[in-house]
């Protein structure tokens, strides 16, 4: 879940920009306030990483302060503290890091006269991009094919757990582990079966017994996770007699 973190604003540099606030609103006809660049747009956050992003605004001659606050829609602001490049131009920035909202944010900029009194206001919007991280290892561990010893035509029986390293190893419910088998005297590996994993990353499969050979695990992984291969077990088939 993302969380909102908080922002201290330095100084801003100018940069391309779209955005879609309304016009200023003012309390006076002579005072106005203008968001005019957000930069950059979308502020692409790296996984692990912080992008500052900047505000230009501009307001009308008899404007003696402004504040900016900004927030991803549906929560609350973050306040930001200004610097002021000369009476009609004043310059804000922030820092977003990988715990902050990914989505649409808003900036809202408010110029007060020197009674201290709230004459104009403007809004403008932008978004964040928090990319995600690299794909997280995963291994199988405790693979097994019992039993070692079987007749042909009976079943064998596979079982393991797959585990996925998230700030130590744990269970990964829900994805799909093939079963292969490489018989003796040959080099290749068949597929022979498949099992969902379950609950602490365990799966189950099965298949047939026709002749004495090696069976692994293999996850092909996913979106998100890196593929492993568990170690490698024997069984040997014999016939009936």
């Amino acid at each position: 879940m993302k969380k909102i973190a908080v922002g201290v604003v330095s100084a801003m540099v100018g940069g391309a920009m779209l955005l879609t606030g309304g016009t200023a609103t003012a309390q006076t006809r002579a005072a106005s306030v203008e968001i005019q660049d957000i930069s950059p747009n979308p502020v692409v956050v790296p996984k692990g990483g912080e992008t500052t992003a900047y505000i230009k605004v501009n307001a009308s001659s008899d404007i003696e302060k402004v504040t900016v606050k900004v927030r991803p829609e549906g929560n609350t602001f973050r306040a930001l503290t200004d610097k002021t490049v000369n009476h009609q131009s004043w310059r804000f920035s922030t820092v977003f890091n990988d715990n902050d909202y990914d989505g649409k944010w808003s900036a809202i900029a408010e110029a007060f006269n020197k009674d201290g009194k709230k004459v104009a206001e403007d809004t403008a919007y932008f978004s964040v991009d928090v990319e995600e991280g690299g794909k997280s290892d995963t291994r199988i561990t405790r693979f097994n094919a019992d039993p070692y010893k079987v007749r042909k035509g009976k079943n064998i029986y596979f079982s393991g757990r797959l585990q996925v390293d998230d700030d130590g190893w744990e269970g990964v419910r829900g994805e799909k582990v093939d079963i292969y088998y490489r018989a003796n005297g040959h080099s290749g590996w068949k597929w022979v079966a498949s099992g969902k994993t379950q609950w602490g990353g365990k799966f189950y499969a099965k298949t047939r017994a026709w002749k004495s050979g090696t069976f692994k695990a293999v996850y092909e992984g996913s979106d998100e996770l890196n593929s492993s291969e568990s170690g490698r077990d024997y069984v040997r088939v014999v016939r009936w007699h």
